[in-house]
């Protein structure tokens, strides 16, 4: 089995471009039958190891932009953080499957919810980089928080708050691709299973080290068991890189 950290070419001309920078990948093994049922018809698990997996990404993204338009006014920099899993369908397009977005502005929010279907999430969020070391430009520790917003604005559901340091050795081997190299997502939206894809620059993953956890996302989608021991997997972007900007295709149905 082998994954390549260069996405391939969009099907089509690119209609939505964001960057993404600071992201941290938490992922636990499990059973793929548990996932099954969780998938969009036409979708089954992808397995490694002999094991699904359920990962915990917070990132933080910038420059939202509907293309060929500039990056819409007042959206800024915020973070999202998301409960995902791994799918592949017949023609083979392996992909993410979310289950539950995160994310601090609601207009993103209802903008993913009308167009792709996706389950976001408006949340209170927020996180802090500390360097360990002033001499070693990687070594730093990330914090992320939040916690789910109510219609009326106040924070009231289901959170994660999660404390990671992040090394300084590169990771690239299958596992860390299977994990990370994604170009594009499978989602059930208006009655049928679609695929859109994306295309960005090779993750620069190092790992990483969890070093706290207090998470009710991954309850809340009913995998209160991962957060209880430890994540299988912990992988981080360098915290001082700038990011790079992402470009999704439209939707297209999945047969």
């Amino acid at each position: 089995m082998a994954f390549s950290h260069d996405a391939p070419p969009l099907p089509g001309r690119a209609v939505i471009a964001q960057r993404w920078s600071r992201a941290l990948f938490l992922h636990w093994r499990a059973d793929a039958a548990r996932l099954a049922p969780l998938l969009p018809p036409g979708v089954r698990p992808d397995v490694f190891d002999g094991s699904g997996w359920i990962g915990l990404v917070p990132f933080v993204l910038s420059n939202f932009q509907f293309l060929p338009a500039p990056p819409v006014p007042f959206l800024g920099t915020f973070n999202e953080i998301n409960v995902r899993t791994y799918g592949i369908d017949d023609e083979g397009r392996r992909g993410v499957v979310f289950l539950t977005l995160e994310a601090e502005h609601l207009i993103p929010v209802l903008t993913a919810n009308a167009l792709f279907g996706l389950p976001y999430r408006w949340a209170s969020i927020g996180h802090r980089v500390d360097s360990m070391d002033a001499d070693a430009q990687d070594a730093h520790t990330v914090d992320y928080r939040s916690r789910r917003r109510r219609v009326d604005g106040a924070a009231r559901g289901p959170g994660t708050r999660l404390r990671v340091r992040v090394g300084d050795e590169v990771a690239d081997d299958e596992l860390s691709r299977f994990l990370t190299a994604r170009w594009g997502f499978h989602e059930r939206h208006l009655g049928r299973t679609i695929w859109a894809a994306n295309a960005h620059e090779p993750w620069p993953l190092r790992r990483a080290e969890l070093l706290g956890i207090r998470d009710g996302l991954l309850a809340d989608r009913g995998f209160e068991d991962l957060a209880a021991r430890r994540p299988d997997s912990v992988l981080a972007m360098p915290m001082d890189h700038p990011g790079f900007v992402t470009q999704f295709a439209a939707p297209v149905r999945v047969r």
